[in-house]
């Protein structure tokens, strides 16, 4: 779970740390997320394969923040402090992230961690007036949150999401945020690979971040990335780092996740994934999603799923990876039926399954 710090700027920083456990598979390599302060988050990361296609029209760093940084918000969150920072006394402290505007109606984007555990909310937009917020919803499992102010529409300017998936690898991207603070600061860089995995702050897996050596700080959470037509194509969530700082190696959660989870915490305020309940590995003999761990009370525990069966289809189709069965089980919605194929001891099963809710925590 996340933990609050109170540091000298009273920023907010999320320490926690990754369980090997997620979702429907295990993560291999560590790297680090950040927060909104001076303290860095162990998270899992996960290395797939990069399949990228083509982009588009280009346009120069200079124009891109001249038409991009009246979108960019700073969003500054009241919470209340460990009693144990006070002396025992308890109080209140400060998180600051960033965010940016995504329609014509208020409605602002940020990172789950940013409002998470907020008593209230505050969103500045680039003249410098702040806006009570009101948070729309969150996403623990994708690290998104929608929030909505008050503000004539003669001052919001909503930037156009892009389409991740066409991103290459070596694309110019920029980030725009607030780092330390520094409200309208833009850093640049490229897509240094695709298709990464990081962990949500509930600790299942966030598939498809685009990572980037665009310098991320603390602030920066919530932030588009953007590309070089101007478009966003994710929010900028986490770092690896061992000093806290920017060591060049950042990830964003990619806009075709981003508005999916948007769009459906605006129309409804939250979002549920379907959950098997179990921890797996890959498997190369026979190929596919080997079953380390079946959680007690979940729709796996329920079925026949044992510890050492190997999956290598949902529903006829193909798994021949632990990533690949959980994405299979996400793109599923809680109360779907599936029927598993799978290996056990040399014999072939097929298992039906009905999908439960990923929980929150």
């Amino acid at each position: 779970m996340p933990t609050l710090f109170k540091n000298p700027r009273t920023k907010l920083a999320t320490a926690m740390t990754s369980a090997a456990l997620i979702g429907a598979g295990g993560a291999a390599a560590v790297y680090a997320a950040f927060g909104d302060g001076g303290t860095t988050v162990v998270r899992q990361v996960t290395v797939n394969s990069a399949e990228p296609t083509a982009n588009s029209t280009t346009s120069s760093i200079n124009d891109i923040y001249k038409n991009s940084y009246k979108s960019v918000v700073e969003v500054t969150v009241s919470s209340v402090a460990d009693s144990q920072a006070f002396g025992g006394n308890g109080g209140t402290q400060q998180a600051q992230g960033s965010g940016f505007v995504y329609d014509d109606q208020g409605h602002v984007i940020t990172n789950q961690h940013v409002v998470d555990g907020a008593q209230s909310v505050k969103v500045t937009l680039w003249n410098g007036k702040t806006y009570n917020a009101t948070v729309v919803g969150t996403d623990t499992s994708t690290d998104i949150a929608v929030l909505h102010i008050d503000a004539p529409a003669s001052v919001l300017a909503p930037l156009s999401l892009g389409d991740s998936s066409k991103l290459q690898v070596g694309d110019g991207v920029v980030a725009i945020g607030s780092p330390f603070g520094l409200e309208g600061t833009l850093t640049s860089g490229i897509v240094s690979a695709l298709h990464r995995q990081i962990t949500a702050p509930n600790d299942f897996a966030i598939d498809d971040a685009i990572q980037t050596d665009a310098a991320i700080n603390h602030g920066n959470s919530g932030g588009p990335l953007l590309d070089m037509s101007g478009r966003v194509v994710g929010v900028t969530s986490q770092i690896e780092s061992e000093s806290g700082g920017n060591d060049g190696v950042g990830f964003a959660v990619s806009s075709n996740t981003v508005k999916r989870i948007a769009d459906a915490l605006i129309s409804s305020g939250s979002v549920n994934h379907a959950y098997l309940g179990v921890a797996t590995e890959t498997s190369t003999s026979p190929a596919g999603a080997k079953i380390a761990t079946v959680r007690s009370g979940t729709p796996a525990a329920g079925s026949d799923l044992t510890a050492g069966d190997v999956v290598t289809a949902v529903d006829g189709q193909k798994v021949s990876s632990s990533d690949q069965l959980r994405e299979l089980i996400d793109a599923h919605n809680p109360g779907d039926s599936v029927t598993l194929t799978v290996s056990r001891n040399g014999d072939t099963k097929s298992l039906k399954v009905v999908l439960g809710t990923r929980p929150n925590a």
